[in-house]
């Protein structure tokens, strides 16, 4: 298991004696409570630098960090390698730091702006204005009018622009001088002209428009020709998934159009979510339940499910339905794979954890074998509430065995946590760190078992993004890291 950055600092923070306040790619930020300044340190825990002024230091990436000096009202920045040399001298300025580019950054001082790279180079000279237009190219403000450049400071083309615009796959939909609706390429090359108010692009090739008098919407393709009449109160493409529906929606009901076949189907119903195999759940603000239909409106399964979702086990798709306590997981064929009482306990990519009988299980979906979970009494529920286009498979289990000791188990079964706890308290959104309950006192994991505090705390606290740890009427704080549900990492 590989060391986590959230437990190199909590080691870098004990080898210096200093607060370190975040650590990655190699290198972290210390805090003297003493002078109250900030320094860089390495993995190792060597000091590379301490700054002398007072303000603080921003890492941006690997060896490269953002040093700042604040005296009154006054702040300059500079950018410095780990040793504090300055590649950008301390000037009055700020930086705007893209978190897609690791190669370019823009300097703003004097009301103007450059770009230059991470070594110090002058890329584009002071403008006006300069923004990102995409991972490779610059929109630059000269005169009022706007230029498209490249990442080398080449002017792109002698086009001038009304304004900065954001390109997506290589497209971006601008007003052009005619106060047309246009879609652009890298280059600033006209690809598509458009008769009509334009206003989204994200299912290219089809494109969505509004009537400015009515404010209404409708659909067209990229050669304008109309696909869908500008009626509806609102039309949303898919931004997940397969993305082969758009949304149009009118007096509370939804229509889907499919983009292969490019047909409309009207639905009788105001939420549509997509599952596998043309299916939709189905939702009821009245009733709060789900059932599933069709691409044409047919109900498939009745309305009356507290929970729907999509998993994509092994490979393939599965529609899990849960009512109460009975669950059911739905094969392409929408036949049950699950024996009658069965319960999942947790969704990964390969398998799954079921319930069956009061003995847990590692349940095959391609075979539908269920090998035995030795030694385990109890796996604690995750609410089917943490599942979303974030979360799409479950963490790790929370289990007691049978010496009534909690520990944790990956999606395989296996221990990655030791069962030597009286409790661990795992949370239900995307929180990696855990609290752990040892001969009545609170510690901290993360689900790498990798202990980010001692076991020492006579009480816990949660609150939002931090955890409040209680001893001797002092209190520590252990701020949540992100859980990205990549068991890889596990």
């Amino acid at each position: 298991m590989a060391q986590t950055n959230q437990y190199t600092k909590v080691l870098l923070s004990k080898k210096t004696g200093k607060e370190v306040s975040s650590y990655s790619e190699g290198f972290g930020i210390v805090y003297d409570p003493v002078s109250k300044k900030q320094g860089i340190v390495d993995a190792k825990g060597n000091i590379t630098f301490e700054s002398s002024y007072k303000g603080g230091i921003s890492h941006i990436f690997k060896n490269r960090f953002i040093l700042y000096s604040e005296e009154g009202n006054r702040r300059k920045s500079a950018i410095i390698d780990e040793k504090g040399n300055e590649l950008l001298p301390l000037e009055d300025q700020d930086f705007n730091t893209s978190w897609w580019s690791k190669e370019r950054i823009i300097a703003s001082r004097q009301g103007k702006e450059a770009v230059y790279d991470y070594n110090g180079k002058l890329i584009i000279p002071d403008s006006d204005k300069i923004r990102f237009a995409e991972k490779d190219a610059f929109f630059v403000l000269k005169d009022k009018k706007w230029f498209l450049y490249d990442f080398n400071g080449k002017q792109i083309s002698d086009r001038e622009f009304k304004d900065d615009y954001s390109f997506e796959n290589g497209k971006a939909l601008i007003i052009n001088e005619d106060h047309q609706s246009e879609i652009i390429g890298k280059n600033g090359q006209t690809l598509h002209k458009l008769s009509k108010n334009v206003v989204d692009i994200n299912a290219y090739p089809y494109l969505i428009t509004q009537n400015k008098a009515t404010g209404k919407y409708g659909l067209i393709d990229a050669e304008n020709n109309t696909l869908v009449d500008e009626i509806y109160s609102d039309i949303t493409p898919e931004y997940f998934g397969k993305k082969e529906y758009i949304y149009l929606r009118k007096s509370n009901k939804t229509t889907v159009f499919y983009k292969e076949d490019q047909k409309l189907y009207p639905n009788n119903f105001k939420y549509l979510y997509p599952l596998s195999n043309h299916l939709f759940r189905v939702y009821s603000d009245r009733s709060d339940q789900s059932g599933i239909v069709d691409l044409q409106g047919n109900t498939v399964i009745p309305q009356e499910y507290d929970f729907i979702k999509n998993f994509t086990v092994s490979g393939k798709d599965f529609i899990y339905l849960k009512k109460g306590n009975e669950e059911k997981l739905l094969d392409k064929e929408l036949k049950n794979i699950l024996n009658e009482g069965d319960q999942i306990v947790g969704f990964y990519p390969e398998n799954m954890i079921i319930k069956r009988q009061d003995q847990y299980y590692r349940f095959s979906v391609t075979n539908r074998s269920a090998v035995v979970i030795k030694d385990i009494k109890q796996i604690k529920n995750q609410d089917v509430e943490y599942f979303n286009i974030l979360n799409e498979y479950s963490k790790p289990l929370v289990c007691m065995n049978n010496s009534n000791l909690y520990g944790i188990l990956d999606a395989k079964g296996t221990e990655i946590v030791p069962f030597a706890y009286e409790d661990i308290i795992a949370f239900d959104n995307f929180e990696n760190e855990i609290v752990v309950r040892k001969q009545g006192k609170y510690g901290v994991l993360n689900f790498q078992n990798e202990p980010l505090t001692e076991v020492i705390y006579d009480k816990y606290t949660w609150m939002k993004e931090v955890l409040k740890l209680n001893r001797d009427k002092k209190t520590d704080l252990i701020y949540f890291t992100r859980f990205r549900n990549d068991m890889t990492e596990l």
